[in-house]
């Protein structure tokens, strides 16, 4: 099997549909992920500069923002200058395809420098490129100011400003000869397109954005980056239903999943509803037609690929997580201030998977896997027990039939769950991964299990019953805190003590920011504030590591003094679900709790202000912008709110 590119050491501009990728040099060699990519389409693999037939030195290469990077090299022109270089090479690179290489001279004489670029491509799928069947460089062919590739149906050109002096096709060659007055400056600029396409119009650079531009600020520095950076990056990953261009979604992750990806589309856009519900709606319409119809059991389903779950359990399946997840998300929104209308031109589709939910469990207890032979999950059975009351909840409100049924299944299932899900043992006990279908406990402990804190908003300010009764909460919440579960940097996908861990194991022990989040947002809300602190502060010291752009995943290694996280070699970086969890940590903390149709919000902070004093500007509330303080006291203060909008008890 192939390895897959690493990402780790890329530096990864995105501005969807639109990727450049390179590593630190910010030459692109023809390597591994390096290249321009629109559309998951690899419009150029190899643009190396040369100036004065040498490569520039490498000193700095950093993101100067989620759609761009700067790399900055430096060259000696004359032996009798000494050590220090004299010409600086400026390469600042976009997502949307151009590249500008700027060249700054401190030379005391005039200088005439010779630029090469080495241009090449395979316009290789990104799929190809992952399997590592990308074939050979195509042959170039002069056009208009640049080079032109062009394979069966498909042609990509670059070109150039100011013209090359020389256009070397068989070489793939553009060549300058560049004048530098003393302390001048010259440059050049390249864009790459697929041939006859305009500008790349990224979805995140429209003005009418769907994410609104949150700001955080307070005693602790590290909110203020990490916020700005999760935005950016959140705007980056938003893509346009093709067919109804108005409803945006997110991306589930640069490079590797450009695309739509349901469960986590969803998620997502639940976490990130305090940005505003424009997302959730345009998610939510977006997946609504691809609902599946009848007959059948698999009518009312979203459809999603399956997931792998590591040694333990086969395959899971993301339709069944992404249509739990569909009503869930309608609901909420609705409480975060999504207008009546379009709240009502949804309810239908939540329906159909109500339904789908009572159809499949029909007279029994469990949510089992839709294939023959499924385990029961844990998490499926806390997703569906969510559903099923936010579910009742979004019926009740529009005088629908089907809320009794779903909250009796409901109370069922916290009764059959409380019993047979509790694995026993001398340290108080825990949740079990999942049954089997015969029944027998899967007893291993897993990140899964943070999906039993996450319950859901309800109206005034409550979150629904969870499956767990306090007794068992506690007992999670004191394991999640153990150095078995926590790594120091975020909670480990598996525990280090279970059969099959892996700290670089996807669902075996890396550190999901996803489940991290979940987690604090879960103990918190049940009160294990310093369980929940621990986690926090792990993570967002991790994020510093990182340059404040977390990725999806990085190693579980456990913390010590003087150490760093280490990065996962195919984490997606950036992540949706990543960069909205920051979202989620940061209103946790401020226990922000709306009820837009009651026109009230109601304020919960955590209590203990682990990160001291915390403003947090920009968000909305009830369609209008909401702005929130909390003090070093845990106490929180409305400093903007929609008119009319009352504080809750």
């Amino acid at each position: 099997m192939p390895e897959l590119p690493p990402t780790h050491t890329a530096l990864i501009c995105v501005a969807l549909p639109g990727l450049a990728i390179s590593g630190e040099s910010g030459q692109l060699a023809g390597r591994g992920l390096d290249g321009f990519y629109r559309g998951g389409r690899r419009l150029l693999s190899r643009c190396q500069v040369r100036v004065a037939g040498r490569e520039p030195l490498p000193v700095q290469a950093r993101m100067t923002g989620a759609d761009s990077a700067r790399f900055v090299g430096t060259l000696r022109t004359s032996a009798a200058a000494g050590p220090d270089p004299d010409v600086v090479v400026e390469r600042t690179r976009h997502a949307d395809g151009t590249e500008r290489i700027t060249l700054r001279s401190a030379a005391p004489r005039p200088l005439r420098l010779p630029v090469e670029v080495a241009l090449g491509t395979d316009l290789a799928e990104l799929g190809a490129i992952a399997a590592g069947t990308a074939g050979p460089e195509l042959p170039a062919s002069v056009h208009d100011s640049g080079l032109r590739w062009a394979e069966a149906d498909t042609a990509a050109c670059v070109t150039a400003d100011p013209s090359p002096t020389d256009a070397l096709a068989s070489a793939g060659l553009l060549r300058w000869e560049l004048e530098l007055p003393p302390g001048g400056t010259a440059a050049v600029e390249l864009r790459v397109r697929p041939e006859g396409a305009g500008p790349l119009r990224a979805v995140g650079h429209a003005a009418t954005s769907p994410v609104a531009p949150a700001r955080a600020a307070g005693d602790d520095p590290r909110v203020g980056p990490l916020l700005h950076s999760a935005v950016a990056d959140l705007r980056a990953l938003l893509l346009r239903d093709p067919a109804h261009p108005s409803d945006t979604y997110l991306a589930a992750g640069a490079p590797w999943r450009c695309g739509m990806a349901p469960a986590e589309a969803l998620a997502a856009a639940r976490m990130t509803l305090p940005l505003g519900t424009r997302l959730a709606a345009g998610t939510l319409r977006t997946l609504a037609r691809t609902q599946l119809p009848g007959p059948g059991p698999r009518t009312g389903m979203i459809p999603g690929p399956r997931r792998d779950a590591g040694p333990h359990l086969p395959p899971s399946c993301t339709a069944t997580e992404a249509t739990l997840l569909f009503p869930v998300l309608l609901a909420e929104a609705r409480r975060w201030g999504l207008p009546e209308r379009e709240t009502q031109e949804l309810l239908p589709s939540a329906e159909r998977c109500l339904t789908w939910l009572r159809t499949t469990v029909r007279d029994g207890t469990y949510l089992s896997d839709p294939h023959p032979a499924g385990p029961a999950r844990c998490e499926t059975q806390a997703h569906a027990h969510r559903a099923a009351l936010l579910g009742a909840d979004l019926l009740d409100a529009y005088d629908r039939p089907g809320a009794t049924e779903l909250r009796q299944w409901a109370q069922t299932l916290r009764s059959a769950f409380r019993a047979d899900f509790w694995v026993e043992d001398r340290s108080g006990g825990r949740p079990a991964m999942a049954l089997t279908p015969d029944g027998r406990p899967v007893p291993h402990l897993a990140a899964t299990a943070v999906h039993l804190l996450d319950t859901g908003l309800l109206g005034a300010g409550m979150f629904a019953p969870g499956l767990l009764d306090k007794v068992h909460t506690a007992h999670l919440a004191r394991l999640l805190g153990t150095p078995a579960m926590d790594a120091g940097w975020g909670l480990r996908g598996l525990g280090t003590k279970e059969a099959g861990h892996n700290p670089f194991g996807h669902r075996t022990g890396a550190v999901r920011v996803q489940e991290t989040a979940l987690a604090v947002a879960g103990l918190a809300a049940a009160g294990y504030e310093k369980e929940a602190a621990g986690l926090l502060n792990g993570l967002l010291d991790a994020a510093e590591h990182f340059g404040h752009r977390l990725p999806e995943m990085f190693a579980g290694e456990h913390r010590s003094a003087g150490t760093a996280p280490l990065p996962h070699p195919a984490a997606c970086r950036p992540a949706a679900t990543a960069a909205a969890s920051v979202v989620l940590l940061l209103t946790v903390l401020a226990g922000i709790r709306p009820d837009a149709p009651a026109r009230t919000v109601t304020l919960r902070p955590v209590r203990s202000a682990p990160l001291g004093e915390l403003g947090l500007s920009g968000l909305r509330v009830a369609g209008a912008p909401f702005a929130v303080r909390i003090s070093r006291l845990g106490l929180a203060m409305v400093e903007e709110a929609a008119d009319g909008l009352q504080l809750g008890a």
